[in-house]
């Protein structure tokens, strides 16, 4: 087992569930200190005991990522705490469905604060570090529907467009410097994103469609820690979306109004 100021270290925010806790236990798993930030503690707590009876080592940190000076008060803790900072996931993350004219101005801004701006800051702060180490790797948590909107997901997807567009302007800006940022791209996901839409809006919602496992994205993650990307999509698949969302626009929103969530009645 490494010593600690051997181990790298790694800052996942939203990791008290889903894709965020399949992240850090695979992560741990690697040898990682992995710093599990999100607001639900008591799930958090969850997570880095299960770590450390698996033999891993884990750090829980209350966060809300939509307050920068938690998230660099988070970052500060980690190197505090392990002497270093290695990788940082800016995972954390909450779902909408809604057609544009059912959707309020107040939750548009709170899925704008959550998603993008969590990202934001999660991102600002990691790259402040790794401007001072010379390393480093940003992991961006877009989402399929970052690259091809679809029916009813217009605000969620909106923030998921934002994600890139900052996720790709920063890789552009740290080019060889030794700061690596990939952006993932997973489809529907096995995870309570769904129940926590239910928590917050109170939306329960079904649709068609392929889907994966967190630990499914986790692992593609665990690749590009070992050998970095720029852009991850964890069924390879789903890049044929990409592709065709900029090549054939009509027929992407067709193919993609088949696959509408839609509430259940």
């Amino acid at each position: 087992m490494p010593r600690m100021a051997d181990r790298r270290t790694a800052v996942i925010t939203g990791a008290s569930s889903g894709i965020g806790e399949a992240c850090a236990r695979a992560f741990a798993r690697e040898g990682l200190h992995v710093v599990l930030a999100a607001r639900r503690e008591a799930e958090l707590a969850r997570v880095a005991a299960d770590i450390a009876a698996a033999g891993g080592a884990a750090t829980a940190v209350p966060c809300d990522v939509t307050d920068a000076a938690q998230v660099e008060a988070l970052v500060a803790r980690a190197v505090a705490v392990t002497g270093r900072l290695d990788v940082v996931v800016a995972n954390a993350g909450l779902g909408y469905n809604g057609r544009l004219d059912e959707t309020d101005l107040d939750t548009m801004r709170h899925l704008m604060e959550v998603n993008y701006f969590g990202t934001f800051h999660a991102a600002r702060a990691a790259v402040r570090h790794f401007r001072t180490t010379g390393a480093g790797h940003l992991f961006i948590m877009s989402s399929i529907v970052g690259r091809k909107g679809v029916p009813r997901m217009g605000a969620y997807a909106a923030t998921k467009f934002a994600q890139v567009g900052l996720g790709e302007s920063v890789r552009a800006e740290l080019a060889g410097t030794g700061v690596h940022v990939t952006l993932v791209y997973p489809i529907s996901t096995e995870t309570g994103f769904r129940s926590a839409m239910a928590r917050e809006w109170g939306q329960d919602v079904a649709g068609a469609g392929p889907r994966q496992s967190p630990d499914h994205v986790a692992a593609t993650m665990v690749r590009a820690l070992r050998r970095p990307r720029a852009d991850i999509y964890p069924m390879r698949a789903s890049r044929l979306v990409a592709a065709a969302s900029a090549l054939v626009p009509g027929l992407a929103d067709w193919v993609s109004a088949k696959f509408t969530r839609t509430p259940k009645r």
